[in-house]
């Protein structure tokens, strides 16, 4: 009896220690529970930099810069040395026109034809004042080119213009041509005209 007891105690114990070996074979497969990931001290941010403002902005086109003056002024003295004008007579310069496929600088064009004709010694000009005035009275918008010949004409003969100036811009809006004409007001006769190549 005391053999069988010994034997199976020696088994149970046998089997203890093999059910430990198990378990600690058993908790060393476990993988190793994962510690939660540390964040990374937060490095600061450097602050943007600005960025040149034509990285940001679209740019717009950029207008044709035109030199008007260099462009009517040879135009001008061709006219000026044209037959049939009578010295000392009246000129209203119309504004010019704008006929090209783009945007163009009216009011600077006109202003440069106004300098250009300003010391000539053949016309008296009509100023933009009386000009501004005649149109306002006849109800035309301060804005108006004069478009056709007629409204022109009858311009010219409120302010007493013997000659009408027109002046066309034609063509591509980069390399425009310049169309004079200088027209008798009492024939609608027109007694000279001239082309040029704006110039940049």
């Amino acid at each position: 009896m005391e053999r069988k007891l010994t034997k199976l105690s020696g088994v149970m114990l046998l089997a203890f220690i093999l059910s430990g070996c198990v378990v600690q074979q058993q908790q060393q497969q476990q993988p190793a529970p994962v510690e939660p990931a540390q964040p990374f001290p937060e490095q600061p941010q450097p602050l943007p930099t600005e960025p040149p403002p034509s990285e940001t902005v679209p740019q717009p086109p950029k207008m044709q810069s035109i030199n008007w003056d260099a462009s009517v002024t040879p135009l001008v003295a061709q006219m000026l040395k044209a037959d049939g004008i009578t010295a000392g007579s009246v000129l209203l310069i119309d504004g010019v026109k704008n006929s090209t496929n783009g945007s163009l600088q009216r009011a600077k064009a006109t202003a440069a034809l106004q300098s250009a004709l300003q010391n000539n010694t053949q016309f008296k000009l009509v100023t933009p004042e009386q000009l501004a005035t005649a149109k306002q009275t006849l109800g035309l918008s301060a804005e108006d080119s004069l478009g056709s010949r007629s409204k022109a004409v009858g311009l010219a003969r409120y302010v007493g213009a013997q000659y009408v100036l027109y002046t066309n811009a034609k063509g591509d809006v980069k390399s425009p041509t310049l169309q004079m004409q200088l027209m008798l007001v009492q024939t609608g006769e027109i007694i000279w005209s001239g082309n040029g190549v704006v110039q940049h």
